[in-house]
């Protein structure tokens, strides 16, 4: 694990940072601090763009779980990539969600943080239990508005 640790550190991996430095920060508006990078430009095409950012996204993931990142960092960085892949699909919505959210460079610095820091270890098993439980409640609320409004709508006849 700690030659893992150290091939972070001494650049091996640098290009995955820069990959993501390219896709969320390149740019930035003149006369503000908003940085953006081609992931929101590309997202302007509808559904290619959305797929094309997402399939980088979990690539550089992949290569991340190829050189040894713990597995509740994965989950971590698999949530950031499905809540912009799931939000920035969204029309309008997604296009300003996608120059905010950022996902690669959240990536990045989960990355960082497990490297450098020590942080994000074990198994991700708590992580795992959240996303559960929030995916229950979101789908209960769905199964009560589609009840709603059938209901309704076998109210009119």
């Amino acid at each position: 694990m700690k030659d893992i640790k150290e091939a972070a550190l001494t650049g091996r991996l640098k290009w995955v940072e820069r990959i993501a430095y390219l896709l969320d920060e390149k740019f930035r508006f003149p006369g503000t601090k908003l940085r953006f990078g081609l992931d929101p430009v590309i997202n302007l095409i509808p559904v290619a763009g959305d797929i094309s950012g997402f399939i980088v996204a979990a690539a550089l993931v992949w290569i991340m779980a190829r050189h040894g990142v713990s597995r509740k960092v994965l989950i971590l960085m698999v949530l950031n990539i499905f809540i912009d892949a799931i939000i920035g699909g969204i029309p309008l919505i997604g296009q300003v969600f996608d120059f905010y959210y950022k996902a690669n460079s959240r990536n990045i610095k989960l990355l960082k943080e497990h490297y450098q820091e020590g942080r994000h270890q074990g198994n991700g098993t708590g992580v795992l239990v959240i996303v559960f439980l929030v995916l229950l409640i979101f789908f209960a609320v769905f199964v009560f508005f589609i009840y709603k409004l059938s209901q309704w709508l076998f109210g009119l006849f």
